[in-house]
């Protein structure tokens, strides 16, 4: 009977002819994490545990997967396989809810799985349910694959580059990883490497890296592999504190600065510091439908803030309800907000200038119906300041500033006046609120003037300036 089991775990990873010791490695995939987060997914991490002693000791952890539900892992557990010995294994999924991924006080378990690594060798993939806190049996399976180490232990060094990829990433230029699959004998694919994420290019080169030839096709030469590119959101989770939306609980982020440090320049000239405020680029609810000109308010009916606070709270109260998402299309809110200066123009009055303020961390996909948008604004009472934030390439957005040259829409109609100023925030992060302000604002005076002069129109000393502020994915 004995013999008969030997026979069978040794036969099960092709030990009968070598002694049973040996080195496995184990690979794991999950399917069906819950999210405990209604508004976002999971950020899940295994750690593996093996009983020493009658105690859990952590042998190691994977990765972890940024907001994703059916994770499949790159890092691979190598383990000493005694076939005398039982070796209990607990496999505990994590929800990793901030930046520290060493330490698991503040992550939020989701339950495990144990076995033996008997178990999983006889099987070569043992699937289980997650066990979740409390004793009940969750949704959540866990799989792990078993793969004997032949005993070579060369490795191959590889090189990777693309280009001219599709521009899938909603909010900027694409942010690419390269991920590595080799195809099992049952036909399966199984991850074997993932690269690092080259942010916002088009034309990324990763970096050299090695792999083992154990682990890339497990000394089998002519295995297949696959390739797969995967492209990532670049602003990212707004609970995680790289995201350029995070809500520090002392800190604005960039886009509060820049929204600040403009808006309460431009207040004092708004009679009723009243502020429409507008998104774009957002799933925004009940029917989380792509919305590129919804109120931050949710109220359609009078997106107007109270203040540049109202603004400010009307932001951090709409993130949480919201998913990010793209494209980044500014034409829509130039249309709307130009429709409002084209209502003021049919006035008695004809004395509101409206300032339009777009926060984007994103080069725009729109470029030519923007354009378009740009030149038949340049004819009414409006201004538009662009502030780019982030580390993104912005080269594009400059020849909406016009500095450079006359700017002209598709069909080679040029712009009446110049109505833009674009500014990275970047180049005034470590400067005073006042000098971005400063630079943002210094076009606006002669864009007035100049508006009125072509209309034969002398404004008056308290002529009101009626400003929207946008917020980009």
């Amino acid at each position: 009977m004995m013999s008969d089991i030997y026979d069978s775990a040794c036969d099960s990873l092709g030990l009968l002819e070598s002694p049973c010791l040996t080195k496995v490695e184990l690979r794991l995939t999950c399917k069906g994490i819950s999210d405990r987060d209604a508004l976002s997914k999971p950020d899940p991490c295994i750690v593996l545990n093996m009983q020493s002693h009658g105690q859990w000791m952590e042998v190691d952890r994977t990765e972890v997967m940024r907001s994703c539900a059916n994770p499949s892992y790159s890092k691979v557990f190598t383990l000493d396989f005694y076939f005398e010995e039982v070796q209990r294994l607990r496999f505990e999924l994590y929800d990793i809810n901030n930046s520290n991924y060493n330490g698991l006080k503040d992550a939020d378990f989701l339950g495990a799985v144990e076995c033996t690594l008997g178990q999983i060798i006889s099987h070569r993939k043992l699937s289980k349910a997650l066990l979740r806190p409390g004793g009940n049996v969750g949704k959540t399976i866990i799989t792990i694959t078993a793969e004997e180490l032949t005993g070579n232990d060369d490795y191959i060094e590889l090189s990777f580059s693309a280009r001219k990829l599709d521009d899938k990433d909603f909010f900027s230029k694409s942010d690419p990883f390269l991920e590595i699959y080799r195809l099992n004998e049952d036909a399966t694919l199984q991850l074997v490497y993932r690269t690092e994420t080259v942010m916002n290019n088009l034309n990324p080169v990763w970096k050299t890296f090695k792999v083992s030839l154990n682990s890339l096709c497990n000394g089998d030469h002519e295995r297949k592999l696959q390739v797969a590119i995967d492209f990532t959101a670049s602003n990212g989770d707004p609970r995680n504190s790289c995201s350029l939306h995070y809500i520090h609980p002392y800190r604005p982020n960039e886009y509060l600065k820049a929204l600040v440090a403009v808006g309460e320049i431009c207040q004092d000239y708004d009679s009723d510091k009243m502020f429409p405020a507008f998104g774009f680029g957002a799933r925004i609810p009940p029917d989380y439908k792509v919305s590129h000109d919804f109120a931050v308010n949710f109220n359609e009916e009078n997106p107007e803030c109270a203040g540049i606070q109202g603004v400010v709270e009307a932001y951090q109260a709409c993130l949480p309800k919201l998913q990010l998402y793209g494209p980044t299309n500014i034409a829509p809110i130039i249309h709307k907000v130009a429709n409002s200066a084209s209502q003021e123009v049919h006035t008695k009055e004809a004395m509101q200038y409206f300032i339009l303020l777009i926060l984007t961390d994103g080069v725009i996909t729109d470029m030519a119906d923007t354009r378009e948008a740009i030149v038949q604004a340049s004819h009414l009472p409006m201004s538009v300041i662009i502030v780019g934030v982030g580390n993104a390439d912005f080269g594009d957005m400059q020849m909406l500033d016009g500095d450079d040259g006359i700017l002209r829409s598709p069909r080679g109609e040029p712009v009446l006046r110049d109505i833009v100023q674009f500014v990275p925030f970047r180049n005034f992060k470590h400067a005073s609120p006042a000098a971005l302000a400063k630079s943002v604002l210094a076009e606006v005076p002669n864009q007035v003037v100049d508006y009125y002069n072509s209309r034969g129109i002398k404004p008056k000393v308290a002529s009101q300036y009626h400003a929207s502020r946008t917020f980009g994915p």
